[in-house]
């Protein structure tokens, strides 16, 4: 399996403090693993070099096939469509529709074709089992529906990497396991890469797979 995410040696600065160090992290196309760590250890620093909102300025790393220690700003939207951001907030825009929702992300990245924005829109709210919420505002959907049309959204480039953090963690735990349910089985159908920062000790649990931990500004596996 081809490597989506390849760090060697990565070295991360925020404001310039160093946040993370030694960094060294492999995901393969289609594999899923978790993300942990206590608040502040620097998860969502590592989401956002990954990004590229944050650049990385020492070791090797690779996401995607394109170089993060030599991506010029105009390469970026260019990742980015190749990586879906599931948000813990949804993120959705309120004043349009499902749909419409969709039809913006499409737009911003490149779509011209009408007829193609709207049949991608609706394919991949079917994907996720809201298509029925498609002419909908986000506010009258449910968390665990708006958290689907999040991932559906997501999901409208092909990514090959899926980057969620804290997806379930303003979710009861029914539709938790739901939406966990979803994401594992788009890793395996899709072959998509994710990468899920989470506090739920119930669902990784119960949907036990691949942990790294953050500890000390370092990553570590766990068993």
């Amino acid at each position: 399996m081809a490597a989506v995410i390849s760090l060697s040696n990565a070295k991360v600065y925020q404001q310039g403090q160093l946040v993370l160090k030694n960094v060294f992290l492999t995901l393969a196309e289609g594999e899923f693993a978790y993300l942990v760590g206590k608040t502040g250890s620097g998860k969502s620093s590592l989401l956002k070099v990954l990004y590229a909102e944050v650049a990385m300025t020492e070791g090797e790393g690779k996401v995607a096939d394109f170089n993060l220690r030599t991506l010029s700003r105009k390469q970026i939207p260019f990742l980015r469509r190749k990586i879906g951001i599931v948000f813990q907030d949804f993120q959705l825009l309120m004043d349009r529709t499902v749909i419409q929702n969709m039809y913006f992300v499409l737009g911003a990245t490149g779509w011209k074709d009408k007829e193609k924005i709207h049949n991608r829109s609706l394919s991949v709210l079917q994907l996720v089992g809201v298509e029925q919420k498609a002419n909908n505002f986000p506010h009258t959907l449910s968390g665990g529906e708006q958290q689907r049309v999040s991932i559906a959204r997501a999901l409208l480039n092909k990514p090959q990497l899926i980057l969620a953090d804290e997806p379930t963690g303003n979710l009861d735990i029914e539709t938790s396991e739901e939406i966990m349910e979803l994401l594992l089985a788009l890793a395996k159908e899709e072959n998509t890469a994710i990468l899920m920062a989470s506090h739920d000790k119930s669902i990784i649990q119960k949907f036990q797979r691949r942990i790294i931990t953050i500890a000390d500004g370092e990553l570590k596996e766990s068993e």
